[in-house]
């Protein structure tokens, strides 16, 4: 799917506010209702965004932020991601170029929950050469904004 102006007002205004109401849509972009509403079952429907909750992991008891890198043996990185997809503590994986081969991110009550991961979780995967933990000591800014205002 291509994504016109159009299209790209009303992504925007949905990530400024997702409960925003398909007429109030559609009276900032000066588009029908019907316009609004249309445009963004065709968006949904072709995977462009989904409507999530997104939580505020201190809120809720994970206190620790984890980003996770890992070397893996040749051939084994794979099926060292699929492993990791099991956790929940585990919320984004991916297969990056450079240091390391995959890299994850994961969210843990305290410090001893993300030592045991370690220790008792991430050591049973077989391929993982090495695993090099990083903990957020601040954020600075996290968002799921992608689309530039128009």
């Amino acid at each position: 799917m291509k994504l016109d102006q159009t299209d790209m007002k009303i992504l925007s205004y949905l990530q400024e506010n997702g409960k925003r109401s398909y007429s109030e849509i559609s009276r900032y972009i000066d588009v029908s209702e019907g316009t609004v509403r249309s445009r963004i079952n065709k968006m949904l429907e072709n995977e462009v965004f989904e409507f999530i909750i997104h939580t505020n992991p201190n809120k809720v008891g994970l206190y620790v932020q984890a980003i996770i890198g890992f070397s893996t043996k040749l051939g084994e990185q794979d099926n060292i991601a699929k492993s990791l997809q099991q956790f929940p503590e585990v919320r984004f994986i991916g297969a990056f170029s450079g240091k390391h081969d995959l890299i994850i991110q994961a969210y843990f009550e305290d410090n001893d929950s993300l030592v045991r991961f370690v220790n008792e979780e991430l050591a049973h995967i077989d391929g993982i050469v090495s695993a090099d933990v990083n903990v957020e000591l601040k954020q600075y800014k996290d968002s799921f904004s992608y689309v530039i205002r128009q």
